[in-house]
């Protein structure tokens, strides 16, 4: 016997994780390609926690730099996007105290931020002409989305959809619920994916035509959450094409379409028109990262797809549908810049 409360429970835990997930990620991928937190503080401070080159460096530099400091400097700007100083908590030494003479001296010109490449200052305390410890990174500036490569973003977006479909996959075990109701079927495949071949090719030329009409009216879409994903090698390709997109599309067509209308229509005789509607509402929320218009465009397409699966009762058509227009969205914007 089918329990399709425990089922319904399994449904709205996944779903109230994924929300929360969109919630939360809203600020990460930015169209600046800077993250929702500490880069402006870091910029905000550049004498504490970057190197800067300023014209009148050259005139406060008591000596010419060696090949020592010239290596060292090379060595931080190549760690600076990319690495994040763990030991900052950690009490730092005091620098050692200049003599009276000696500070009068260099009280007229600003500390040096090249005197030592690779080295940090005391941010509580700055004395001219004298460094601190080496840092055994490079700086506190905070890592933001764009330092993060799009392979492993792809890869986090994979892990996180592969689990939460296999948390909802194991409750649709554990109640028992019939296939069917979820849209799975092995009967006359062949049609069914050349229906979703044919779906999944319209809304992508209906999405592109929308785009080009609102871009025409200055509304652009947000194009941040692709660009942050769109992947920088072959093997990127390749995971994104292989890997990542079918489980995506996989997961979100089990939750929105196969859980949320086919089991509830079927489990608690709801009309699936309905759930259909609630579910596209819900499915635009969970696209919030994408920004109001992508909300709207994807609470629409979501709307198409859960009536394609209610028309057809299978759930490989709206998944194959699903994921050709990503692909597309990704293709297309590679090759053609559309």
């Amino acid at each position: 016997m089918t329990d399709w409360a425990a089922f319904a429970g399994f449904t709205g835990l996944v779903l109230a994780v994924l929300l929360s997930l969109a919630y939360f990620s809203r600020g990460v991928p930015h169209a600046e390609g800077t993250g929702s937190a500490a880069p402006d503080d870091a910029d905000s401070a550049p004498s504490q926690n970057a190197r800067v080159d300023r014209p009148d460096d050259a005139a406060s530099r008591p000596t010419e730099p060696t090949d020592s400091d010239e290596s060292a400097a090379s060595d931080t700007v190549s760690l600076a996007s990319f690495s994040v100083d763990s030991t900052d908590a950690s009490p730092r030494p005091e620098p050692p105290t200049l003599a009276a003479g000696d500070a009068a001296d260099d009280a007229d010109r600003d500390a040096d931020p090249d005197a030592a490449a690779g080295c940090e200052t005391d941010p509580d305390r700055t004395i001219p002409g004298v460094t601190a410890r080496p840092a055994s990174a490079v700086s506190e500036r905070s890592a933001s989305a764009d330092d993060l490569p799009p392979h492993l973003l792809l890869a986090n977006v994979a892990l996180s959809q592969a689990f939460l479909g296999g948390f909802l996959g194991l409750g649709a075990w554990y109640a028992g619920v019939p296939a069917a109701a979820l849209g799975l079927s092995v009967t006359d495949l062949p049609t069914k994916l050349a229906i979703g071949v044919g779906l999944g090719l319209a809304l992508y030329g209906a999405n592109r035509v929308g785009s080009s009409v609102s871009e025409r009216f200055g509304i652009a879409p947000d194009e941040a959450v692709r660009e942050s994903l769109t992947p920088r090698t072959t093997a990127g390709w390749v995971f994104l094409f292989a890997v990542a997109l079918p489980l995506i599309a996989g997961f979100e067509e089990l939750l929105f379409r196969g859980a949320l209308v086919g089991a509830v229509a079927a489990g608690f005789d709801v009309s699936p028109w309905l759930m259909a509607a609630v579910s596209s509402a819900a499915f635009g929320a969970g696209h919030g990262a994408q920004g109001r218009l992508g909300i709207i465009v994807t609470g629409l397409l979501g709307f198409v797809l859960a009536a394609a699966f209610v028309l057809t009762e299978s759930l490989l058509v709206v998944v194959v549908a699903h994921y050709l227009v990503n692909a597309l969205e990704f293709a297309g914007h590679e090759l053609f810049g559309w």
